[in-house]
């Protein structure tokens, strides 16, 4: 009786080749300060993994604390009104599209 053997591959995206999807360590902050913004709500971030808004807002944030001396808590207070503004915005400009 002839013996067979079969090999099984999987073949998946790594997450470090995910669109939209950078490396922490690939960028030029300290990862420690990275996962402190995620522990606060501020950003998401997956594994060593964070999204290019977010690296954005990772941006603004320093900005904000570096420019007008806002804390932490300050800057996600702006940030997130400032969000809801462009929101409210892009929503303005649909409704008037539509008369």
């Amino acid at each position: 009786m002839k013996r067979y053997w079969l090999q099984v591959h999987r073949v998946c995206q790594p997450r470090e080749e995910r669109p939209g999807w950078v490396s922490i360590h690939s960028l030029d902050y300290h990862p420690e300060l990275l996962h402190r913004l995620r522990d606060l709500g501020m950003i998401d971030l997956d594994g060593d993994l964070i999204t290019i808004p977010h690296v954005t807002r990772v941006e603004k944030i320093l900005r904000l604390r570096s420019y007008l001396g806002v804390n932490l808590a300050g800057a996600s207070i702006i940030l997130d009104l400032l969000e809801k503004v462009e929101e409210l915005q892009e929503e303005n400009r649909t409704l008037r599209r539509k008369l």
